[in-house]
C-alpha cells in the first residue's frame, strides 16, 4: 500500500455497512448503534451512493421534539425542522453524498474531510458505485509504515533519482518517521527541493536536513601569491 503513489484505495475498508434507500428511521438507529459508527452510506438499487445519513441527522427530531414548548417558538434552518418530521433514510439523509475516487491521493482526501467537516468518505466508483469507506483513522495509518521501508524510498526514488553523485555521499536515518539526510552534495540548489520532496513521503513525520555544499578553498588576493624564498 505504500509508496509516494499511495492513494486511496490502499487504506480504505472494503466492507461496508450501508443502508438501502427505503429504510426507516428505527432500522437507521439499530444498524449506527450495532455497528458503533456516527454515520452510514445510502444505495439505490445499483449499489449507487445516493447519501449519506449521520448520527446528527438523527438527532434533529429530539432538537425539535413537540413536547418541547420551546421547540415552538425556537429558530432553525427549515432542513432542521423538516428532518425532525421524517421517518425514512431518504428524508433524513444528506444529498448529494461527499465522496471520494480510489485512485485520489491520500493528502486529497484529508483535505476533502477538513473542508466539508466529515469523519469518513465513501469511497465510490466512475458510475457512484460503493467501493469501500475511508475513515480519518485509514488515513493514520500510513503513520504506521516501517522505518525502513521509509528509508528505502527516500534513497532510491528521492535521493538517487535527484542528486547528480546518487545515492553515495548522502547518508539517510529515520527514526520513528523522522527522516535525516547528511552529508555533502555538489549542488546546493537541489537541497530544498530534495527536503520537499521528503516531505511528500508516505509515513514522513519530519525532516531534518543536515546537508552540506562543498568546500571551497580561498582564493589568494591578486598580488599576494606565495613568494618562492631566494637564496643569499
Amino acid at each position: 500500500m505504500y509508496g509516494s503513489a499511495c492513494t486511496v484505495s490502499g487504506v480504505m475498508t472494503r466492507s461496508v455497512v450501508a443502508l438501502a434507500a427505503g429504510a426507516g428511521f428505527k432500522e437507521i438507529v439499530r444498524t449506527l448503534r450495532t455497528q458503533g459508527i456516527s454515520a452510514l452510506p445510502v444505495l439505490d438499487p445499483d449499489n449507487r451512493v445516493v447519501g449519506v445519513v449521520s448520527e446528527a441527522d438523527l438527532l434533529r427530531k429530539e432538537e425539535f421534539r413537540d413536547s418541547d414548548e420551546a421547540a415552538h417558538t425556537r429558530t432553525g434552518p427549515v432542513a432542521g425542522r423538516e428532518k425532525a418530521r421524517a421517518g425514512t433514510v431518504t428524508e433524513l439523509m444528506t444529498s448529494p453524498a461527499v465522496t471520494v475516487d480510489p485512485d485520489a491521493p491520500l493528502a486529497a482526501a484529508a483535505r476533502l474531510m477538513a473542508r466539508r467537516g466529515v469523519k469518513r468518505l465513501p469511497v465510490v466508483d466512475a458510475d457512484g458505485v460503493l467501493q469501500g469507506i475511508v475513515s480519518r483513522g485509514d488515513l493514520l495509518r500510513v503513520f504506521l509504515r516501517p522505518d525502513q521501508e521509509i528509508a528505502d524510498e527516500v534513497r532510491h526514488r528521492v535521493v538517487g533519482g535527484r542528486f547528480p553523485d546518487g545515492i553515495g555521499p548522502v547518508r539517510v536515518q529515520v527514526n520513528e518517521g523522522v527522516v535525516t539526510l547528511a552529508g555533502p552534495v555538489r549542488d546546493v540548489s537541489v537541497v530544498l527541493l530534495a527536503e520537499r520532496l521528503v516531505r511528500s513521503v508516505e509515513g514522513v513525520v519530519d525532516v531534518r536536513c543536515e546537508l552540506t555544499g562543498p568546500r571551497h578553498r580561498p582564493v589568494p588576493e591578486p598580488g599576494l601569491a606565495a613568494e618562492q624564498p631566494t637564496g643569499t
